[in-house]
């Protein structure tokens, strides 16, 4: 199934391919005040409508994920980084998905502050 996402202003759109079956709910310091709701897709998924240079990226700790957001209304609407076997992958913010009630999707929680 194909999604469509947005920050909040439309500056930065994309759309993902996937099937949307469970979001993950992180506490670390960043996505607990965030309260982003994460899937995870490999980066062949994703095909950003966008240009990078009108989306932000703040990196923070050990700087191995990017977390990308709109300099206009500040909503991250995805992060990115690598899997365990070195494989490119976003992190989707659901919460930014059109036509999902985000507390619909299954979620696990992620103990982000133990890292």
């Amino acid at each position: 199934m194909q999604y469509h996402g947005s920050c909040h202003c439309g500056n930065i759109q994309f759309d993902v391919e996937g099937e949307l079956k469970h979001a993950t709910a992180c506490n670390c310091s960043i996505c607990q005040r965030k309260g982003t709701l994460l899937w995870f897709v490999g980066a062949d998924q994703v095909k950003l409508l966008t240009p990078r240079e009108k989306i932000t990226t703040y990196t923070f700790n050990k700087k191995v994920i990017q977390h990308q957001f709109c300099p206009v209304c500040g909503v991250e609407t995805f992060g990115e980084g690598k899997d365990p076997s070195g494989n490119a992958v976003f992190a989707i913010n659901i919460r930014c998905l059109e036509g999902i009630d985000p507390l619909a999707v299954p979620s696990d929680l992620y103990d982000g502050k133990a890292i």
